[in-house]
C-alpha cells in the first residue's frame, strides 16, 4: 500500500458513488430532498478537488502526484492506484464544475428522480475515476462503468426518438471500448514484469509492431468518444435527443474522456507509434474541423447545430496532438478544457430555450431576443467565446494549437502549411454558423413572437 497522507483522490471518486447507493433512504416523495442532497453531494465533491489540489498539488512538478496505491485483486495483478499531474488533475476540476453544474439545470425532472440522481452522480464517480486512474485496468472499469448511466439517462429522459440515440451510444462506445481491455493486456503482458501501472509501463519497450497494432485500437476506442470522423454520428443523435443537463455531460466532459485518452495512453505509452500515425490524425482532425462546420451550418435543430459544432472543435485536439510538440499539446488540453465550459453553458442554455419555446428549431424560436434578454446575452457571449473571439479562451487554445503544428519538425513545411489552411477554413465556418444560430433563434420571425415567452409558456 502506498498513500500520501489522507487519500484525497479516493475520497473524490467514492464519495458520490457512495452517496449514490443512500438515494433510497432518504425520505422523499416528489424528489425535493433527493434533488438537495445530489446538488449538496457534487458541491461538496468539487469543493474537496479544490482544496485537496490548492493544498497538495504543486504546479512546479511535472510527475504524477498524490499517489494512492492499494492491492485490491492480487490475483488478476489489479490495484486501485490513484493519481494526478498537469493533464489529470484540470480535467478532474472540470468533470467537477460540469457535472455539478448538470445537476442544478435538471431541477425540473419529475419522472424517477431518485433514479435520475442516482445515475447522476453514478457517473459523477465514473468520470474523475477515469481521469485519476494511474491502473490501467482501472481506467477501463472507469470506463465501462460510464456507459450503463448514460445510456438510460438517454433512453429514459430523452426525446421521441430516445432509445434509437442511446442504443446506438451504447454499442459505439461498448464494441470500442474492448480495445481498450486488449490494448491494456498486451501492454502488460509484454516484457519481462507484468503490470498495469501506467508509470511503469511507460519505462517499457515494446516491438513497434505491437505499438502500431495497439495504437490503432486504442485510436478506435478513443476516436470514438472523442467524435473523430467517421466514428462520430452518434453524438448529433445523442445530443438530439438527450435532456439538456445529459448534454451538458456528453459534451462538458464525455468527450474530453477521448482527448485524455489519446494524450494518456497513445501519446506516452506508446510515442514511436505515434510517430507513424501522427499525420493520420492532423488529416483527421482537419477533416473534424471542415466537416464539423459544413454540416453544423446544414442543420434546423439547435442541439444537434451545437453538436457538430463540437465535432468541429474537437478536430482542434487531434491537430494539437498530432502536433507532437509541447505548445500543441498544451493547446489541446486547453481546447479541451475551453470547450467543456463553453459547451456545456450553450446546451445549459439551449434547454432554458427549450423550457420557454417548447421547441427545438431554430426556424420556430425567432424573436426571443426582447423576451429573454438574459439568455440571449449570456449565449451571445457562449457564441463569441466558442468561435474563437480574441481575448477568450477558444482563441488562445487555437492559437497554440496552430503555432505547435507550425513548429513541429516531424511534418514538412508543405504538409504543415496546407494543414493549417484548410483548419482556418473550419475557422472562418464557425461564425458564420454560430452567428446564423444566434439570428435564428433570438431575431427571426417565428412562431415564438406568437406564444407568451414565460416559465410557464
Amino acid at each position: 500500500m502506498i498513500v500520501d497522507k489522507f487519500p484525497w483522490l479516493s475520497a473524490i471518486v467514492l464519495f458520490p458513488l457512495i452517496a449514490a447507493f443512500l438515494i433510497p433512504l432518504i425520505p422523499s416523495t416528489k424528489g425535493h430532498r433527493v434533488r438537495w442532497y445530489a446538488l449538496g453531494v457534487g458541491v461538496v465533491d468539487f469543493a474537496l478537488m479544490c482544496y485537496a489540489f490548492w493544498t497538495h498539488y504543486d504546479p512546479s512538478n511535472h510527475a504524477v502526484q498524490m499517489v494512492e496505491k492499494y492491492t485490491w485483486i492480487p490475483q488478476l495483478g489489479l490495484s486501485w492506484a490513484v493519481s494526478v499531474d498537469g493533464l489529470s488533475m484540470p480535467l478532474v476540476l472540470l468533470a467537477g464544475f460540469v457535472t455539478t453544474l448538470s445537476i442544478f439545470a435538471s431541477w425540473q425532472v419529475d419522472i424517477k428522480p431518485r433514479l435520475f440522481y442516482f445515475l447522476m452522480l453514478l457517473l459523477y464517480a465514473a468520470q474523475i475515476g477515469v481521469f485519476v486512474a494511474q491502473d490501467i485496468l482501472l481506467l477501463f472499469i472507469m470506463w465501462e462503468l460510464e456507459l450503463v448511466p448514460v445510456y438510460l439517462l438517454v433512453s429514459i429522459w430523452g426525446g421521441k426518438k430516445r432509445q434509437y440515440a442511446a442504443t446506438k451510444f451504447l454499442i459505439y462506445t461498448a464494441a470500442a471500448s474492448i480495445f481498450i481491455l486488449v490494448a491494456a493486456l498486451g501492454l502488460a503482458f509484454a516484457g519481462n514484469n507484468f503490470t498495469f501501472d501506467m508509470v511503469e509501463l511507460g519505462t517499457k519497450h515494446y516491438p513497434l509492431a505491437l505499438e502500431l497494432l495497439l495504437y490503432a485500437g486504442l485510436l478506435v476506442a478513443f476516436g470514438v468518444k472523442l467524435a473523430v470522423f467517421p466514428l462520430h454520428t452518434w453524438l448529433p443523435d445523442a445530443h438530439g435527443e438527450a435532456s439538456s443537463p445529459v448534454s451538458m455531460i456528453l459534451a462538458g466532459v464525455l468527450l474530453k474522456m477521448g482527448g485524455y485518452g489519446l494524450i494518456r495512453l497513445n501519446l506516452e505509452l506508446l510515442p514511436n507509434a505515434h510517430v507513424y500515425f501522427a499525420p493520420f490524425l492532423a488529416i483527421l482532425g482537419v477533416v473534424n474541423i471542415v466537416y464539423g462546420a459544413f454540416n453544423s451550418f446544414a442543420q434546423t435543430n439547435m442541439k444537434r447545430r451545437l453538436a457538430y459544432s463540437s465535432v468541429s472543435h474537437m478536430g482542434f485536439v487531434l491537430l494539437g496532438i498530432a502536433s507532437f510538440t509541447d505548445l500543441g499539446i498544451n493547446g489541446a488540453l486547453l481546447q479541451m478544457l475551453s470547450h467543456g465550459l463553453i459547451a456545456s453553458v450553450l446546451f445549459f442554455l439551449a434547454g432554458v430555450t427549450y423550457d420557454r419555446t417548447h421547441t427545438m428549431a431554430m426556424n420556430e424560436m425567432g424573436g426571443i431576443a426582447q423576451a429573454m434578454p438574459k439568455v440571449f446575452a449570456l449565449f451571445t457571449v457562449g457564441a463569441m467565446a466558442s468561435l474563437a473571439l480574441p481575448g477568450m479562451s477558444g482563441f488562445a487554445s487555437e492559437i497554440a494549437v496552430f503555432v505547435g503544428l507550425a513548429t513541429s519538425d516531424i511534418y514538412s513545411a508543405s504538409f504543415r502549411a496546407l494543414t493549417i489552411f484548410l483548419s482556418a477554413v473550419g475557422v472562418i465556418l464557425t461564425p458564420i454558423y454560430l452567428l446564423s444560430m444566434l439570428r435564428q433563434v433570438f431575431f427571426d420571425p417565428g412562431a415564438a413572437l406568437n406564444c407568451d415567452i414565460s416559465p410557464t409558456c
